[in-house]
């Protein structure tokens, strides 16, 4: 059957090209976060194979859909992860092609999120589709295709899991998020979000003597804030002894330094403004800050100390994302399995990673389920001329169709 699988989709290679460039072609920039055109896309595709779905829809312009396949008795339940929302593109000077246009160059499909993620959403469709009909598999197959990723998912998978956990919890679920060959990710670092606003009397800039200026504070309270990246902390072992081992094919896979990046507290001011003008003493300045918590900190202590510093700051703060690190059992079931069929596909045994972004994957392992990311390499992500070869789009696919039915086809799971 594996070798039935591999040529149905080497036969299907002219129909799973034209279906990534049309995804691509049906622009879903977020922001504003309007998914309808591509959600159109993926649902005319179920159903010209007859594939039966539901929409779980909280916002109607960010749809979400559901597909489900029960097959013989088994307690394993796979579920199929991707997101429909891209990355906006705010200038489209630098690219070689229209950001919308899907266009084949050199044997790669350009746009903006070919990588970020419609080739590893339409590897969970296709894998859907491949594996529904089959007669030799055990327990059940969840399809999940959602919105407002890019945004944290309120609109999106964290909709679903408000309104249907039931159906798309499972006891493991695949990613394609962009990850490259060289990697596997079992979870991610935590977000917090934070934006401050300092404040004062203000007043004539000849006249420091009477105020001080918020913009000067605020730089004092970024010092502190700054300083908070040498909080203490312990990872978890299991955690550490992968990154440990991950170190080369990580630094690979994502750029010098990203294996000690995983492992400390970042911090990153993305924004910041005030004072009304050159001759007048700012008496506001607002910023905003990016944390990027490892496995191991405690957000609540972590955040403890951040309010301490009101004992010597003057602010007013508002927590804008507060997302946990999350991690599963870097070696579990369908992590392996994984690594295998990536490995006989690229020549390339790819180790165990944490992501330096969040996902949706982290939904599935706050419940304790194990997550699995293993998707085409990030070329171009968020950035310009974003691509992925289309030989890469099409082993990303097999990995995960391979993937799915290994899993349903293995010894029963630990019931939950």
């Amino acid at each position: 059957m594996r070798d039935r699988l591999l040529k149905a989709i080497d036969d299907d290679r002219d129909r799973i090209v034209t279906f990534i460039q049309d995804f691509v072609r049906a622009r879903s920039p977020n922001p504003p976060g309007d998914t309808r055109r591509a959600m159109a896309h993926v649902r005319s595709f179920l159903d010209r194979n007859a594939i039966s779905y539901a929409l779980r829809t909280r916002d109607e312009t960010m749809p979400n859909l559901v597909a489900s396949q029960a097959f013989a008795a088994g307690n394993k339940h796979l579920v199929l992860n991707g997101h429909i929302d891209v990355f906006p593109v705010n200038d489209t000077s630098g690219w070689a092609v229209d950001p919308w246009s899907g266009a084949i160059i050199d044997g790669a499909i350009y746009g903006r999120g070919v990588a970020d993620m419609k080739v590893g959403t339409a590897a969970s469709i296709f894998t859907y589709a491949y594996l529904q009909e089959l007669t030799d598999l055990k327990g059940r197959l969840t399809l999940t295709v959602v919105s407002d990723e890019e945004t944290f998912g309120p609109y999106g998978a964290r909709h679903l899991f408000d309104v249907c956990p039931e159906e798309i919890t499972g006891t493991a679920c695949l990613n394609g998020e962009p990850s490259s060959f060289e990697t596997v990710r079992f979870g991610e670092k935590g977000a917090l979000w934070l934006k401050f606003r300092v404040s004062t009397p203000g007043g004539h800039g000849a006249y420091t003597h009477m105020s001080a200026n918020a913009i000067e504070q605020a730089y004092a309270l970024l010092r502190d804030l700054k300083a908070l990246t040498e909080f203490k902390f312990v990872e978890p072992k299991e955690v550490a002894t992968a990154l440990d081992r991950s170190r080369a094919q990580f630094d690979a896979a994502y750029g010098a330094g990203a294996s000690d990046a995983a492992r400390r507290i970042t911090f990153n001011v993305g924004t910041i403004t005030g004072g009304p003008k050159v001759n007048m003493i700012a008496s506001n300045c607002e910023f905003e800050v990016d944390y990027r918590l490892p496995n191991g900190v405690d957000p609540a202590r972590f955040m403890a100390e951040i309010k301490a510093l009101e004992q010597k700051h003057k602010f007013a703060m508002e927590v804008l994302i507060e997302n946990a690190p999350n991690w599963c059992e870097p070696h579990s079931e369908l992590t392996q399995i994984v690594m295998g069929n990536a490995e006989a596909l690229t020549g390339i045994r790819p180790a165990n990673v944490v992501s330096l972004g969040n996902t949706d994957a982290r939904l599935w392992r706050i419940r304790n389920v194990p997550a699995v990311i293993y998707g085409p390499p990030p070329r171009g992500l968020g950035s310009i001329n974003e691509h992925v070869p289309i030989e890469d789009a099409l082993k990303v696919i097999k990995c995960h169709v391979l993937s799915a039915y290994d899993y349903l086809r293995a010894a029963p799971a630990v019931s939950r």
